[in-house]
């Protein structure tokens, strides 16, 4: 819920700089410019299909003073059937302009969504750290349907209603001048109107989409953490929760239907009091035998056919607002900076990467060794306070080619941080990370992905079949790597006990299968691709201890072929390594033989003894 309060706070329309709608929907285009011929035949038929409205008071006219006027049955039926086919042509043009943008429009949505998904994969964890869920998928989803309603709907007819509007005023003028002035005499005050509404309406829909975005985290929190939820009683604070949210939404909801509604009874007002004292005057300069019936009739029908373009502008322009202020929340997620991916050899010391701290050039210069090493890393999280102290602090350490090193500390000395840093999770604020005397920030982040694979302390399973889980550890891994995998974090047995094997769905977040369960899998998943570093975070704490020995068993197997830093607490999964680094204060403090540094550090020895777990 602090998440969710911060990033309200963080985008609260009162306290942004509204730009404006126009060139908001202006960052639309080059997602329609691929429809641009479609759109553009749909508006030009919007407009013809409006025209061919505005003929019929025309021919009304005709009628009354020529037909009706004459008792012409012939001209009468003659003057139906035009009016007919004039009615007839509006309503297929009409139906015209909706085919042509429906299935161009579907498309314009679902590639804007295509994008915004990559753009996600891409962002830095940074970046999700600081995002709660429920915000990047209202995005994707509420705040990309009112874009297609905007580009299917207003769009088009804010410009239809537009040139109707200037039309219809024409034709009124060139009926009759004097009463053409009385209809349009709302024109003034209804656009100042729009315009202090279009202000208002922003604000209220900004505030509108994001505590939409607010309540789906909390629903999307819910339904992940509903185990805790019951298992702790606490259905009806959170139910509390939901409830407030849901009422300060309904709340900025209702602000949106009263602002709608005087922008609509204002609409509908100042041109109905217009339309009656024109009809008042025409009525009377007919009786006084200065205008004719019939032109009465085709002025009235005029000023008619007009009132729902003016009538709907309010709305229209709801509409727009609520689509601008929807693309600036879209653009607000495409605009933050993605992952680069610079080629090999790419970057030189005299020319660093922005927001890179400038690297001595000795020490770029200099040969690394091979293996995986650090050299003076150091590291602050990107939302920490400037002035606070770095994590981890001139870490350097040497892993030797082919030998695992476990790193050993207390909760909170930043083990989980200093693992991340290798797959290029993060990136160090200060020093250098090589791989096999490759600087780590000359790689691109797919190669490194490609050479370092990772099991996370916390398994993370996806909707998909046990083997989809495991395979996507490595692109192009076939049925022999699966079994090798599976055998190898001790996950055959069950998963061949599973109703479908290997094909069974292991649901969301994997919550059918136990934890130890889980961590098995996450784990035949990190060594599934042989990768030459391995990068481990408690990987078998969820484990019993008869299932933990037969996979340190066959770990040691794997560990024997590659390059590993395993995050370990327990003195058996130490033991599966050659050296131990401690880590203590955001530094390494020690580094030897785990009996070495049990006789030579007590913070080692305490950490391996036991008592030290209760702060872990």
């Amino acid at each position: 819920m602090a998440d969710t309060a911060q990033m309200t706070n963080r985008t609260d329309p009162t306290d942004l700089p509204q730009p404006s709608t126009v060139r908001s929907l202006l960052r639309l285009w080059p997602f329609a410019r691929p429809v641009r011929a479609r759109l553009f035949t749909a508006a030009f038929v919007g407009v013809l299909a409006s025209c061919v409205g505005l003929v019929i008071p025309l021919v009304l006219k005709w009628l009354v003073d020529g037909p009706v006027a004459a008792r012409d049955p012939g001209g009468v039926w003659l003057g139906g059937g035009y009016l007919l086919l004039l009615g007839l042509a509006e309503a297929l043009l009409f139906g015209l302009r909706r085919r042509l943008v429906a299935r161009p429009l579907a498309g314009v949505e679902a590639a804007m969504r295509e994008a915004l998904y990559r753009h996600v994969q891409r962002l830095p964890v940074a970046f999700h750290d600081r995002w709660p869920s429920g915000q990047l998928l209202s995005r994707g989803t509420t705040d990309l349907q009112l874009v297609r309603l905007f580009l299917a709907f207003p769009l088009t007819f804010l410009l239809v209603n537009g040139v109707t509007i200037l039309v219809g005023a024409v034709l009124l003028l060139a009926q009759r001048w004097s009463l053409g002035l009385v209809v349009l005499a709302p024109v003034l005050p209804l656009m100042v109107l729009c315009s202090v509404f279009e202000a208002k309406y922003g604000r209220a829909a900004r505030r509108t989409q994001d505590q939409l975005g607010d309540l789906t985290t909390v629903v999307e929190e819910s339904v992940l953490g509903i185990r805790v939820i019951k298992g702790f009683g606490r259905h009806r604070s959170q139910a509390a929760a939901f409830r407030r949210l849901t009422r300060a939404l309904r709340t900025s909801e209702l602000r949106k239907a009263r602002l709608l509604a005087w922008m609509w009874g204002c609409n509908t007002t100042l041109p109905e009091l217009a339309i009656g004292g024109a009809l008042v005057l025409g009525t009377l300069q007919v009786a006084e035998g200065a205008l004719s019936a019939g032109t009465l009739v085709a002025f009235l029908s005029t000023a008619l056919a007009l009132r729902w373009p003016v009538e709907s502008m309010g709305f229209l322009l709801a509409m727009s607002k609520e689509a601008a202020t929807a693309t600036d929340r879209y653009f607000e997620v495409m605009d933050e900076p993605g992952v680069d991916e610079p080629a090999v050899g790419e970057r030189t010391v005299d020319a660093p990467t922005v927001g890179e701290p400038a690297r001595d050039a000795a020490a770029v210069d200099a040969p690394a060794p091979g293996g995986l090493v650090f050299s003076g890393v150091q590291f602050r999280y990107p939302d920490a306070p400037p002035d606070s102290p770095p994590l981890l602090k001139d870490i350097t350490l040497h892993i030797r080619p082919g030998e695992t090193m476990a790193l050993v500390g207390a909760t909170g000395s930043g083990k989980t941080t200093l693992t991340a840093l290798v797959p290029r999770l993060y990136d160090p604020t200060a020093g250098r990370i090589s791989l096999d005397g490759r600087d780590l920030a000359t790689l691109g982040r797919d190669e490194v992905r490609a050479l370092v694979a990772v099991a996370f302390e916390e398994p993370t399973l996806f909707s998909a079949t046990a083997a989809e889980n495991v395979l996507m550890g490595a692109e192009g891994a076939q049925e022999a790597d699966l079994r090798r995998a599976l055998a190898v974090a001790q996950a055959d047995g069950f998963v061949e006990a599973l109703p479908e094997g290997a094909a069974t769905q292991v649901g969301e977040q994997g919550l059918s299968l136990s934890g130890g369960q889980r961590q098995r899998l996450a784990l035949a998943r990190a060594v599934v691709g042989r990768p030459r570093f391995l990068i481990l975070d408690d990987p078998l704490s969820a484990l019993d201890v008869h299932t933990e020995a037969l996979v340190e068993a066959a770990l040691r197997q794997v560990l024997a072929t590659t390059t590993a830093l395993v995050v370990a607490h327990r003195p058996s999964t130490v033991l599966l390594a050659d050296r131990v680094a401690l880590l203590s204060g955001g530094r390494i403090t020690a580094v030897g033989s785990h009996h070495q540094l049990l006789r030579d550090h007590p913070e080692y020895a305490t950490l391996m003894s036991g008592e030290g777990e209760g702060a872990r």
